[in-house]
């Protein structure tokens, strides 16, 4: 299978978006360093970066990478754009109270922070399931108004899936938050990852209305419209700034999930094409996670073991 027009226009999108938000966290992270040090580092309550451009640009290029995002669902579908944003992992930091941990490509070349072996092959791991996902993505049905898109959204089986995850979330937040909320991080994530596949859902909606409208045909006089518009701004409180393979995961899933069953993704698709989609997103899992765990790794010297005595201690020993 070939890849569609629409795909490539959405896979460029995809990778820009990536490539902008993981260089923003660089530049904002070479900007923290140069504001501390002339000032008060803002992990100690400092606002000297306010006044640093370099920190400013990466907020810029973060705001680029967001919206490049955006438009990339209103070409291809989620099950090709939201895998993809994997290799924001292997150019981005991971973040952990006021240090970030760069571990990945442009941190090494530009922040000259040691990129180990385990690292090279977690961004060889996302780049190669990213390619198996691209080469089989399949081509989304050709779609001409926003109400197509309600229309597929009133069906019985999202309906049903839309029921189950405000159920899921309801008693995530009344039951669980309480009791696990301050040690169990997989309950926010939990209700950011549920909620936010419905949010991607609206968010393809409000895209394709834009990429229609300035094509000619005006979608914002449909009012399906103005409620994917209000169902995108009342879900965007349960965004989640924490960059965690976890979230990434459980993110992933059910955007998949929900675009599966909103849209019919996998139709067209014979099961070789869905397997090796499978296959490559678990690689890029692997990927992921590989990052993740072994972001330190190299970070901190080497301790000697407790009662050891190097040669030259011996010596100086032996000789007093």
């Amino acid at each position: 299978m070939g890849i569609s027009r629409d795909n490539v226009h959405g896979l460029t999108l995809a990778v820009s978006s990536s490539i902008f938000i993981g260089t923003s966290f660089i530049i904002k992270k070479k900007g923290l360093k140069k504001a501390g040090a002339t000032g008060t580092r803002a992990g100690l309550g400092g606002y000297t970066y306010l006044y640093e451009p370099l920190w400013w640009a990466g907020m810029i290029a973060m705001i680029v990478g967001e919206i490049a995002n955006f438009a990339a669902y209103a070409f291809a579908p989620a099950i090709l754009v939201t895998p993809l944003g994997a290799l924001m992992f292997a150019c981005e930091c991971f973040y952990k109270d006021d240090i970030f941990f760069s571990s990945a490509v442009l941190a090494h070349f530009v922040l000259k922070e040691k990129l180990h072996i385990f690292g090279v092959l977690g961004c060889v791991l996302c780049v190669v399931g990213s390619v198996s996902i691209v080469l089989h993505a399949p081509q989304e049905k050709p779609i001409y108004s926003v109400k197509q898109v309600w229309h597929h959204a009133t069906q019985p089986g999202f309906i049903i899936y839309t029921c189950i995850v405000l159920i899921l979330v309801a008693v995530l937040i009344v039951r669980y938050v309480p009791r696990y909320g301050q040690t169990h991080m997989i309950v926010y994530v939990g209700i950011c990852s549920l909620m936010g596949s419905l949010t991607v859902m609206s968010v393809k909606a409000v895209g394709i209305a834009l990429k229609l409208t300035f094509s000619g045909t005006n979608q914002f006089k449909y009012f399906e419209t103005w409620i994917f518009v209000l169902i995108v701004t009342a879900l965007d409180t349960f965004n989640t700034a924490v960059i965690s393979p976890v979230y990434y995961v459980m993110f992933t899933i059910f955007t998949i999930l929900a675009s599966v069953i909103l849209f019919k993704d996998w139709e067209s698709q014979n099961g070789s094409h869905i397997v090796t989609e499978l296959c490559g997103f678990i690689t890029i899992l692997s990927g992921t996670f590989l990052l993740h765990k072994t972001k330190d790794m190299g970070n901190d010297p080497p301790k000697e073991p407790s009662g050891f005595k190097s040669p030259s201690h011996l010596d100086s020993s032996s000789n007093s």
